[in-house]
């Protein structure tokens, strides 16, 4: 996302080149500490977002989980009356909503990683906003004195990544994209053989369990 882009740029920034290549080094330094400022705020939200975005996954899962269960003893209430139709429905159900549970489940553990990696772009751009406020005004002075004797080029480093580097990212990501929309495609046009085989899977499933009701119910 473009916000953590920004934030890795400026995480990444070397304070003393960034004052060392400007016109206006008091200027430049009250910049870089105001855009660190901004993106801090942007990023407590975006994990603010993602926290809330975890908690309704979750409520989610819970939710389908407990229907699962539900239906399993609508089921149970249905073998006891002698309603085997009524009894695989219900395990239809119940397993329909296991399914999305288990959904959910995934949604969550991938959230979760999008939460901590949230949490630590916020930890490294507050310390570096930190480290930014605390040497300002050295690195001002220390500026002024390099400039005077005519050594600042001599503390000039460089932490930006090769051109090339950035693009090959770029053109991975594209790559992994459109990898990914067409599997996403080819699973949307699934074989009606493979569909009606899950099907029988499926109706293999509620027999099963039907039977393990019926057993249970001596």
């Amino acid at each position: 996302m473009a916000l953590m882009e920004r934030v890795t740029t400026l995480v990444r920034a070397n304070l003393n080149d960034l004052i060392d290549k400007a016109e206006d080094p008091e200027k430049m330094i009250k910049q870089v500490i105001l855009d660190m400022q901004n993106q801090l705020l942007q990023v407590k939200t975006q994990v603010a977002i993602a926290i809330a975005d975890q908690h309704l996954l979750m409520k989610k899962q819970t939710e389908n989980q407990e229907k699962a269960a539900e239906w399993r003893r609508k089921a149970e209430l249905a073998v006891g009356k002698s309603e085997d139709d009524l009894a695989r429905a219900a395990l239809s159900r119940s397993l329909s909503c296991d399914a999305m549970a288990n959904n959910f489940k995934q949604q969550v553990e991938d959230q979760g990683i999008q939460v901590e990696n949230l949490k630590s772009a916020l930890h490294k751009l507050e310390q570096k906003l930190a480290e930014a406020e605390a040497k300002s005004d050295l690195l001002i002075a220390q500026h002024r004195r390099a400039r005077a004797l005519n050594k600042a080029t001599d503390a000039q480093l460089s932490t930006r990544e090769p051109a090339h580097a950035s693009a090959l990212d770029r053109m991975k990501n594209k790559v992994q994209r459109t990898e990914a929309i067409s599997q996403a495609k080819a699973e949307l046009n699934g074989d009606t053989v493979e569909e009606r085989l899950a099907a029988l899977e499926r109706n293999d499933e509620i027999e099963r369990l039907l039977a393990e009701l019926k057993q249970k119910r001596g």
